[in-house]
């Protein structure tokens, strides 16, 4: 059974797909109120959390990142999800910012032996949060890179045999220093647990002059708020999986995850993980645009930002955006 004749299975009521766009534009327009970014960027960042993944930032400093991902997380009222089922605080944002000296306790959590009850209590790590901002994330080790593997894949972080989970919503938005000194390139492994890798860039001349003007008074935040519940976000997330993707497309995913594999420049192409993530990816941005279904063209054009990180290339200097729309131009859109 294919993914599209399973989910008719169960129809879902066409309203439902316009009450989920009313809502994800709602905070769109609340999260474009305090920061400045294109919509077809902000769109695809959406797209990658409603479809349960993460998103790297290659960036300078100072455009917007952090302010962002407190927006993102601002943006959802969380009063029914602040711990999870163990009892364990969930903070709704937290910031990670990275150093080389940081150590996988220092993200995670530790125990620590209590004098007056005689017992080990658990000290948690900033990534017990809904939404996590990680700083400059190639500054890590490659043995602290390493601590984000399970909890990245699975919701869940072990210490010393207890495992914790972390409930939805989860996402991680992390930002990578593209040149600098002290950097540790993150593996292939890693970078292919991130859903998208986009760039904010700068804004256009008239846009930065309203940055200013608006974000150099102390209340530049006035007002701002939560405009959707948390139970919303998980609704789009589970509509998400009734969008219908058809063979068609599901075909022409495959054709291009293949063509990554042989293509001239490319050492390692990408994985059939890669193929899921730009289906889930896909539907999700079919969903933010008021569709219950994904097209071609919807494929072709979230399939720079979901594939290109996940190509090894024999050429470091060579931009891997570059090689993706080269297969694009050349995989037919049918067999």
């Amino acid at each position: 059974m294919n993914e599209s004749s399973k989910n008719k299975e169960i129809v879902i009521p066409s309203e439902y797909f316009k009450i989920a766009r009313d809502g994800i534009l709602k905070m769109m327009a609340n999260i474009k109120s305090v920061i400045t970014i294109q919509s077809k960027k902000l769109e695809y960042i959406l797209a990658s959390k409603i479809a349960g993944g993460h998103v790297i930032l290659a960036d300078s400093h100072g455009v917007g990142k952090t302010s962002l991902a407190r927006a993102l997380a601002g943006s959802i009222q969380w009063t029914d999800y602040t711990s999870n089922k163990q009892g364990i605080p969930i903070e709704s944002f937290s910031r990670i910012q990275c150093t080389v000296d940081l150590l996988p306790q220092d993200i995670l959590g530790f125990n620590q032996f209590d004098l007056k009850s005689g017992q080990y209590k658990f000290n948690k790590g900033p990534i017990f949060a809904h939404f996590i901002l990680t700083d400059e994330i190639n500054l890590l080790t490659p043995k602290t890179q390493g601590s984000f593997f399970q909890v990245m894949e699975e919701q869940t972080v072990t210490i010393e045999g207890t495992t914790y989970e972390i409930p939805d919503p989860f996402f991680i938005i992390a930002t990578m220093n593209l040149k600098g000194a002290h950097l540790f390139p993150l593996p292939a492994p890693q970078l292919d647990r991130f859903m998208i890798q986009i760039s904010m860039g700068y804004p256009e001349e008239k846009e930065e002059v309203k940055i200013i003007t608006k974000h150099g008074k102390e209340n530049s935040w006035e007002g701002f708020g939560p405009v959707v519940e948390a139970k919303e976000l998980l609704a789009w997330q589970k509509l998400v999986d009734y969008v219908t993707i058809s063979t068609d497309v599901i075909e022409y995913i495959t054709r291009l995850i293949r063509k990554t594999r042989d293509y001239p420049g490319v050492v390692t192409g990408c994985s059939p993980r890669a193929g899921i993530k730009l289906s889930r990816s896909a539907r999700a941005l079919a969903l933010i645009r008021g569709m219950d279904f994904v097209t071609i063209d919807l494929v072709k054009e979230i399939a720079v930002p979901v594939l290109s990180h996940r190509l090894e290339l024999e050429d470091p200097a060579m931009d891997p955006k570059e090689i993706m729309n080269a297969i694009l131009q050349e995989v037919p859109t049918k067999a």
